[in-house]
């Protein structure tokens, strides 16, 4: 299994970025002992100023084929923690590889959204999509203290 996130634009030096970092360190500590990888981020950016579309093609050069295709979008499913824990333990236990999609500013554009197995809302409010990055590390990680038992998560 192998578990990428695809993000347009990059995260420069500071409070976003070391959070994501942190996230995902410890997600790949944590995830070791329960068979998930480290996540490998991949970030694009259109400097041409293509829109929507261009930032498609961009993310999908970066999603590997056969890739699980998770998308970070408003009109997504809005999962409990424990439910997105079940989720990647179910492609863990599929060995099937993920990546997951964060769009720009302007969201992801609709051909993308089209393809994926599974859309998903952080709440019915728009986030910027470096806060999103961070979010998302942190529901990683704490997906992964979920399935290890450990009480990281509290109901």
């Amino acid at each position: 299994m192998r578990i990428d996130i695809a993000a347009v634009g990059r995260l420069r030096k500071g409070p976003e970025a070391a959070m994501v970092a942190d996230y995902l360190d410890r997600f790949a500590r944590t995830g070791r002992s329960l068979g998930l990888p480290p996540v490998t981020l991949h970030e694009v950016e259109d400097k041409r100023g293509g829109g929507m579309s261009a930032e498609a093609e961009l993310l999908s050069r970066a999603i590997p084929p056969g890739a699980a295709l998770v998308v970070m979008d408003e009109r997504g499913e809005q999962p409990t923690s424990p439910d997105f824990a079940g989720r990647l333990a179910g492609y863990r236990d599929q060995a099937r590889d993920l990546c997951f999609v964060i769009g720009g500013a302007d969201g992801l554009d609709p051909s993308l959204r089209a393809r994926a197995d599974w859309q998903i809302s952080l709440g019915r409010m728009v986030w910027p999509h470096m806060l999103v990055r961070v979010m998302l590390a942190e529901q990683l990680y704490r997906a992964a203290t979920i399935l290890a038992g450990s009480p990281y998560h509290r109901e």
